[in-house]
């Protein structure tokens, strides 16, 4: 069904001479919008979707799915950022507060459709939160509440960036001044997608979005299969914790444009799309602006610069799911299906988006590219770690007294980052642990900090680079309150595609309320090793590593 629905949702388009992105636009909340904006029933996105000749499900399903359209919309809409780093900001209590100022409970409209309250996870700003989106207008700060209610002037902070690595690779147009669109024109004049493929090669770069896939091969891997071929750039970055792509692409979209280019170029790939988190607004128009400008300066289109290569891209917004950021799930989200995971094989790199080759790349990921072409994969390689080259850049959260991003190279060490880096925690609070790489990383104690900021070290204590963000803890939160808070994000993300994860998440949220009993830690462990082998994605699968990771940190009874 999942299939047929995406083909004739392609058909409808190309009868139409509409692009798909619009469709689902259409599908999901064009004609059907009630008399309180927001997103349509989903009786009124089944009728659309039939009054297209399509299935019910091409509209029910999406509608039903998303976060932006299952949750009510008044005429102001605030976004609520309920994820970890605001939660430590905060000590566990803004989201109530923000409640009681609006006057209207979490997740609900107002009764004459003025005000409605959403939490999200997460907005990007774990810099400076708490946060919370209204409309497109952001506010963060320990005074949101009065902010929202128009007492204090709404604050925006920016992104504090930095890089204390040999070489800025990832921030050097932001730290070092450099030019983007420095390399494309000359390497697809040119005419070696070995050439760029080389490079990325020999640099041992890999994917900085979570997963960690080498590159290269997954580039390779793509070209082994017939065109046409398409790249996707994955911003749809979840892990609460983490900003570096809300900064790249706000910030820097050339360089996240040139390394897209250059990732079609060496896969020979002519149509290439930008995933952009719902979350992320500011982003999503910025990266517009900056791709009308590329196809302005002939970066872009038709024979670019005078080459065989053509080249077009859009951006296509999110619509709310933790989950999109998996590229199966990211690829159904395009397609304009829910949000859920695909089994693999196949692969995208072989059957992706509408059936054809498909590269996920993170955002970060591509905007090393052009560094490592223009200086060569060599001296990328030569930063870092033996088996785990490059930089990365590090979110260090709103607990930090020096919050920000920070590009380092693989290896640097943890204690490091926490203490010199990000100067400890303000306030002269006690910092209980952290939890790095997002939700599906791990915790670490205070005496863990002297690991090496690697994957293979990371590992020996349960944590994961993942995403690369840091969330402080200082002791104004329990153990236990983390925890229910870990299996509260779970159960609201999982995409219910799997039983082990959508079973056992709800299942995890209720047990970490009740004490441990014999009983109790019996039936969690059960569960933990339910999810871990059964589950059909590395969330499912990651999640009881990270508790697993929390409860010895915390020494919480039974673990877990």
């Amino acid at each position: 069904m999942s299939d047929w629905t995406a083909d004739a949702l392609r058909r409808y388009a190309d009868r139409f001479g509409r692009d798909l992105g619009s469709v689902r636009a259409e599908l999901l909340t064009g004609d059907t919008a009630p008399a309180v904006p927001g997103p349509p029933s989903p009786g009124a996105a089944g009728g659309l979707a039939r009054d297209h000749s399509l299935p019910a499900a091409a509209g029910t399903g999406p509608a039903t799915f998303f976060a932006d359209f299952t949750a009510p919309h008044g005429r102001r809409h605030v976004r609520a950022c309920g994820a970890a780093a605001c939660m430590a900001a905060s000590g566990g209590g803004h989201l109530q507060q923000i409640a009681d100022a609006l006057g209207v409970p979490m997740d609900t409209c107002s009764a004459d459709g003025a005000v409605s309250l959403q939490e999200v996870r997460c907005l990007g700003y774990c810099y400076a939160g708490p946060a919370a989106l209204a409309g497109d207008t952001a506010y963060a700060g320990s005074d949101l509440p009065a902010q929202l209610t128009g007492k204090h002037p709404p604050q925006d902070p920016p992104i504090p960036v930095h890089a204390h690595s040999r070489k800025a690779v990832v921030t050097a147009g932001l730290v070092a001044g450099d030019a983007s669109w420095s390399v494309w024109p000359e390497v697809v004049r040119r005419d070696d997608p070995a050439e760029v493929l080389a490079a990325v090669g020999t640099a041992g770069l890999r994917g900085r979005g979570g997963a960690g896939f080498p590159t290269a091969r997954k580039w390779a891997a793509a070209r082994t299969h017939p065109g046409p071929r398409v790249v996707v750039a994955n911003g749809d970055e979840g892990d609460p914790g983490s900003y570096v792509d809300r900064l790249l692409m706000e910030r820097d979209p050339d360089r996240l444009l040139e390394g897209l280019a250059l990732a079609c170029f060496a896969v020979q790939a002519e149509e290439a799309v930008i995933f952009v988190r719902a979350e992320y607004p500011r982003a999503r128009e910025r990266l517009r602006t900056a791709i009308r400008r590329a196809y302005a300066d002939g970066h872009f289109g038709h024979r670019v610069h005078g080459s065989k290569q053509s080249l077009d891209v859009r951006v296509e917004p999110g619509a709310g799911s933790y989950v999109s950021g998996e590229e199966t799930a990211l690829l159904n989200a395009l397609e304009g299906l829910r949000g859920v995971v695909r089994p693999r094989p196949p692969y995208p790199v072989e059957h992706g988006l509408g059936g054809r080759p498909t590269v996920v790349n993170n955002v970060e990921t591509l905007a090393a590219v052009p560094w490592i072409v223009r200086h060569g994969g060599a001296s990328y390689a030569a930063l870092g770690t033996a088996g785990e080259n490059g930089t990365v850049v590090v979110s260090l959260s709103e607990r930090f007294a020096r919050p920000g991003a920070y590009e380092v190279e693989i290896g640097t060490s943890v204690r490091r980052l926490v203490e010199e880096l990000g100067g400890g925690l303000r306030d002269d609070a006690v910092l209980r642990s952290i939890q790095i790489g997002g939700p599906l990383g791990g915790f670490l104690a205070a005496d863990d900090l002297d690991l090496p900021l690697s994957d293979a070290a990371l590992s020996t204590r349960g944590a994961a680079l993942g995403h690369a963000g840091i969330v402080a803890f200082d002791d104004r939160l329990t153990g236990e309150e983390i925890l229910r808070h870990v299996w509260r994000f779970a159960a609201a993300e999982s995409c219910g595609a799997c039983s082990p994860c959508r079973v056992g998440t709800r299942r995890g949220l209720r047990l970490s309320h009740l004490a441990p009993s014999a009983e109790v830690v019996n039936a969690r462990d059960q569960v933990l090793r339910t999810m871990a082998t059964g589950s059909l994605c590395a969330f499912g699968r990651r999640v009881p590593v990270a508790v697993r990771s929390l409860a010895r940190v915390y020494g919480i009874e039974g673990r877990p």
